[in-house]
């Protein structure tokens, strides 16, 4: 049957279609009934879709997050499938907002190349009623930021980031009130952005929960609004606090976690997760996974008093079987010609899939690979190198088995960071490594931005279950107990030398030496190493036993015995619907959902 029957037909078969999904994803319907405007207790129904941390994928992609070369094996996302399915299906819900959480820069060469240009024209194409910012968008800093926002046509939120930059001041405001709905979204950005990004001096970023709530009370003080609902770039976690620390907050889209809620293997939670805020009432808590493959939906009951009363919903999967909106399409196709011959260039092939998704929890194939290259890059530059990490933030998307294009690289590691040589002592390295077991950097006291990865010859063995400042139980460089008193060259890269991620002390940029980036690195290396092909050697392992048993470590050397890792499961999710009872017009709804993306 093609795509467009009949009013008539798409209507009566609207219910049956409705159970058919219900089946399907497990949807349900709100302990509490709903209807669609405003019922005659005052309810009013609003439909929210969200969307976060799509990284620059403007175009459909693989399922590593690179360039989609093979339709065959599944493509998803892409801007101009987002577009279909709000164009088919916003319609039919006046009072509807699309929502952006942020992190749209940063991730494939349409960022690269173009910066935020392209990016402001497809989200002002798409229709967005509202952003707030990722911790990306600072990549470039201000400057780059603020022409990127000069160029949107909808208002940017985020309550907790104060500016002296003109634009971002004049631009970025603490909330927007969508008058139509009487109500208003409060935005907030990760107070991280100092450490993981590049934001002017001038720039900063307040404490979540503070800037919330009194972002919540100065709009009850000023407005008769008593709707609120919050973007929040923040991580899943972060928007569990922050539901549990505030009032009056009773529903959280939020980012920056790349966390797929859903009742599925692996999901971190539920879709919704529920809360109970400080009120007592309940808070629900939405996102969407990451790079545009998931549209979120969510459509919610507000009762007189901003106490969200029901609620029904469900993502939207993204696949090759949704199509395209043409005119979009053709504009990304456009777009991508002068850098996709470069792209396409093919560097290398490998046997074995370099994979990503583990790297910031444990080993990983991709981290083991790359810091080879960056040690192997130096000893060939004649340096004396004992040894090479880094930050597995850093490490973006898999590179699959077979042949390997310059463009997956880029994927891979978009932010062209240059490599660095730095000179510690054992002990000092003995700090680095504990921090990253513990998670908080040892010479400052304050959290990591994420984990690590390491070259060959390293040994990083620690034990979880150990207090935090005493997990490392071992550490093996060039695979020799460290020496606490010896001194080492090491390899890095730029943004890790001088504090991103929270890994080290920082080293003025003056201070450092720049080489060649990380990217260009690497492709010299699959060429070296074509057909890429290697195991996991137990570089960093989970282990019983007590801090400091390696040599010069304070300990008695004894062998620790290995078990597996533990650690947060990865968020690689769906989602479902959720409720107890609906009207024929949700039901209608969740239909044509199905029968767009179907």
């Amino acid at each position: 049957m093609g795509r467009v029957t009949s009013t008539i037909c798409t209507l009566a078969t609207a219910a049956a279609l409705a159970a058919g999904l219900a089946s399907a994803e497990d949807a349900l319907y709100s302990r509490h009934h709903a209807k669609r405007f405003i019922d005659d207790a005052g309810n009013y129904n609003i439909s929210f879709y969200h969307i976060n941390d799509v990284h620059a994928h403007l175009d459909q992609f693989s399922a590593a997050g690179t360039d989609c070369t093979k339709p065959e094996r599944g493509c998803y996302g892409g801007y101009a499938r987002v577009k279909t399915a709000i164009e088919q299906t916003r319609p039919g819900h006046p009072d509807s907002l699309l929502l952006n959480v942020g992190d749209e820069f940063q991730g494939t060469l349409f960022y690269t190349f173009y910066k935020g240009e392209k990016i402001a024209e497809t989200l002002n194409a798409v229709g967005f009623d509202a952003m707030t910012l990722g911790n990306h968008e600072f990549d470039g800093g201000d400057d780059e930021l603020g022409a990127f926002l000069k160029n949107l046509t909808f208002p940017v939120v985020s309550a907790n980031i104060v500016s002296d930059h003109p634009v971002l001041n004049a631009t970025i405001k603490p909330y927007h009130v969508f008058e139509e709905h009487a109500l208003a979204v409060i935005g907030l950005t990760t107070a991280s952005v100092p450490d993981i990004s590049k934001p002017g001096k001038g720039t900063t970023f307040g404490d979540h929960v503070a800037s919330m709530q009194a972002t919540i009370d100065y709009i009850c003080a000023t407005t008769t609004i008593k709707r609120i609902a919050a973007i929040t770039h923040i991580g899943y976690e972060e928007d569990v606090k922050l539901a549990k620390a505030t009032r009056g907050l009773h529903l959280i889209m939020g980012g920056h976690s790349h966390t797929l809620l859903g009742d599925m293997d692996g999901a971190a939670g539920r879709y919704p997760t529920i809360e109970t805020n400080r009120d007592g009432d309940e808070v629900f808590i939405v996102t969407a996974y990451r790079w545009g493959e998931y549209l979120g939906y969510i459509d919610v009951a507000y009762d007189p008093q901003g106490r969200v009363l029901a609620y029904h919903g469900a993502p939207v999967h993204l696949t090759n079987a949704t199509k395209q909106d043409a005119g979009l399409q053709r504009q990304v196709d456009e777009w991508r010609k002068p850098f996709d011959a470069f792209a396409a260039e093919e560097v290398g092939t490998t046997n074995v899939e370099l994979d990503q998704t583990k790297c910031q929890k444990e080993e990983c194939y991709l981290g083991d690979f790359v810091c080879d290259a960056m040690l192997q890059y130096r000893v060939d530059g004649g340096s004396d190198a004992a040894l090479a990490f880094t930050n597995a933030g850093g490490i973006r998307a898999t590179i699959d088995a077979g042949p390997v294009t310059r463009g997956e690289v880029l994927t891979s590691f978009p932010f062209g960071n240059a490599v660095v040589e730095l000179r510690f002592t054992g002990a000092q390295l003995w700090k680095i490594f504990e921090g990253a077991a513990s998670r908080v950097n040892q010479f400052n006291g304050k959290a990591l931005g994420g984990f690590v990865q390491v070259s060959r010859g390293v040994k990083v063995e620690y034990n979880p279950q150990n207090p935090v400042g005493k997990r490392l139980v071992r550490l093996a460089v060039a695979g020799k107990p460290v020496d606490l008193a010896a001194e080492y060259t090491v390899v890095t890269i730029d943004f890790v030398a001088t504090g991103g991620d929270n890994i080290l002390e920082p080293v003025k940029e003056g201070g450092l030496v720049i080489l060649d980036t990380m990217d260009e690195v690497l492709v010299d290396y699959i060429k070296a190493k074509s057909p890429v092909d290697f195991k996991l050697e137990g570089r960093i392992a989970v282990v019983d036993g007590q801090a400091g048993t390696g040599t010069n470590a304070g300990g008695n050397g004894t062998s620790p015995t290995a078990r597996s890792p533990t650690g947060p499961t990865p968020t690689n999710e769906a989602m479902h619907v959720s409720g107890i009872g609906s009207s024929l017009a949700l039901l209608v709804f969740t239909a044509m959902l199905y029968y767009v993306v179907s």
